[in-house]
């Protein structure tokens, strides 16, 4: 993720399409990351080859539970207190000067609004 979206310092948030998005927890293991990113992306196909709203429900259930698993929804994964501030904009958040410091293009890159 990083290589492709400029990353919070703290390493909680990536920046994409202009919006704060959590990042997976660190703390997981590989072998449990590996297996809930398996499990996200083939939930993910079953959205998209899904034919009927049970079936899209369905399958967005199951999206959402390999978020949870990885730590991008649910509760936070870190234990400081700070708030979640997943889809803030970066510029409107706690990070507004870390984003105000970003070269210009990482910026233009990460919001392309």
């Amino acid at each position: 993720m990083a290589r492709d979206h400029p990353v919070t310092p703290d390493g909680r948030y990536f920046v994409a399409r202009g919006r704060l998005w959590r990042c997976t927890d660190p703390a997981l293991s590989d072998s449990d990351r590996r297996a809930a990113v398996k499990e996200l992306m083939r939930a993910r196909r079953a959205v998209g080859q899904a034919e009927t709203d049970t079936d899209i429900r369905a399958a967005r259930a199951k999206v959402d539970q390999a978020k949870h698993r990885l730590g991008e929804r649910g509760p936070v994964w870190w234990d400081d207190g700070a708030p979640d501030e997943g889809r803030m904009a970066p510029w409107n958040s706690s990070y507004a000067e870390w984003w105000a410091a970003l070269p210009a293009a990482v910026r233009a890159a990460a919001d392309p609004s």
